[in-house]
């Protein structure tokens, strides 16, 4: 979400576009850049975390005299909030208020999350009470957030299976909302290694939800079926870090990489493995294709819509069917080749500019069905949108 953000609020400099972005941080400040506008609201220690890095402040509504008064001044012609955060509910009352046209984006899987945090918690159940207790609590926060992205216009999401499920649960129009990939930063001529040991490679956060225990099996299953002469790269910071560190042999633990070293990492990866099955697209997989490194994930979730299977990389269900795939690559260094210019090719697919394109066209329409006296004109030359990230 963090990173589609960034890339809207380039997208909109780069086009001219009059934007608002409404987003929490450590400090309350208001910075102008040309066209794009960020507001930045304190959040306070009275709430939870979500993340390292992130956390759901339960006193965030004490900006909203603040809020409101910044939407209301800038005059947007559409709200989009990317989630039930504590900016998004936030949003949500805002557009209401000023009576502005709300749309929504989907790009968490929150209620799988809650699903997996929460068995976590109920270690002490027996295993069948606990996997039905973690059922009632996916399916319940499941319902309470269909409920909220309900209340929007119009909605956006990021896979085919994503789009159905908001479609059937809030009866509303959901349209794709995909991801693209900085092709010039991550390509495979950034790769300044030759030779030495076959590297697996993995970049994201280091938590439950991403189910990263499966790296630790990763490596028990390739040293128990014989295969040598391997590492892991692991690029990321998260709770379960220490957890993976105790237990995993093979493995340099390299910590968060943002632009020319991340992009140098994924290059130096000769196969890029995501054992995640909440996400609900997969920037990381795309990057890694982008950089040149096959991708190998799971059968669910967004990332499977991204690989095409045995093309760019595998898509895999079981343990066993990453440890062949693995191996194969390795022995086969002809198909990996092969792959690594596939996967290349694939994602010089994936633009930026067209996907936000299309969400702007799908604002108009909204605008339209809103508004009939809206014109058309004004979209095309000096559009405006307020985004409460």
């Amino acid at each position: 979400m963090a990173n589609t953000s960034r890339q809207f609020e380039a997208f909109a400099r780069r086009r001219g576009l009059e934007t608002l972005i409404v987003c929490g941080g450590t400090e309350d400040a208001v910075v102008k850049d040309g066209c794009v506008t960020r507001m930045i609201c304190r959040r306070s220690r009275l709430g939870f975390p979500l993340d390292k890095n992130h956390d759901f402040d339960l006193s965030f509504w004490r900006h909203y005299s603040r809020m409101l008064d910044a939407v209301r001044r800038f005059a947007p012609d559409i709200v989009h909030i990317t989630g039930p955060s504590d900016v998004g509910q936030l949003g949500v009352l805002l557009a209401h208020q000023l009576s502005v046209p709300l749309a929504a984006s989907w790009h968490t899987n929150l209620h799988e999350y809650a699903e997996r945090r929460a068995s976590g918690l109920l270690g002490f159940l027996p295993e069948g009470a606990r996997r039905e207790a973690g059922r009632m609590i996916r399916d319940a926060s499941l319902a309470i957030i269909l409920r909220f992205y309900k209340i929007a216009r119009v909605l956006f999401a990021p896979n085919p299976e994503l789009i159905d499920l908001l479609a059937k649960g809030t009866g509303k129009p959901v349209h794709p909302m995909n991801r693209g990939v900085d092709t010039n930063l991550f390509r495979p001529e950034r790769r300044d290694r030759s030779g030495g040991p076959f590297t697996i490679g993995y970049v994201g956060r280091l938590t439950v939800e991403k189910n990263i225990h499966f790296l630790a099996e990763l490596e028990a299953a390739l040293d128990a079926a014989g295969f040598s002469g391997y590492c892991f790269s692991i690029v990321g910071q998260g709770a379960e870090e220490d957890w993976l560190r105790s237990r995993m042999r093979h493995a340099d633990f390299h910590g968060v990489l943002k632009g020319e070293a991340l992009a140098r990492a994924y290059a130096n990866m000769d196969v890029f493995v995501f054992p995640s099955r909440t996400d609900t697209f997969g920037n990381v997989v795309l990057e890694a294709l982008a950089s040149g490194a096959p991708a190998i994930v799971t059968d669910a979730g967004g990332p499977r819509f991204i690989v095409r299977d045995a093309e760019t990389g595998f898509v895999a269900s079981n343990l066993h069917e990453f440890v062949f795939h693995i191996r194969r690559l390795a022995d086969e260094r002809q198909q990996l080749t092969k792959m690594r210019a596939a996967a290349r090719t694939s994602a010089l697919e994936w633009s930026w500019d067209t996907i936000f394109d299309g969400i702007y066209e799908k604002y108009e329409r909204t605008l339209q069905k809103c508004a009939p006296k809206f014109k058309r004109a004004r979209m095309r030359t000096q559009p405006s949108a307020a985004s409460p990230a």
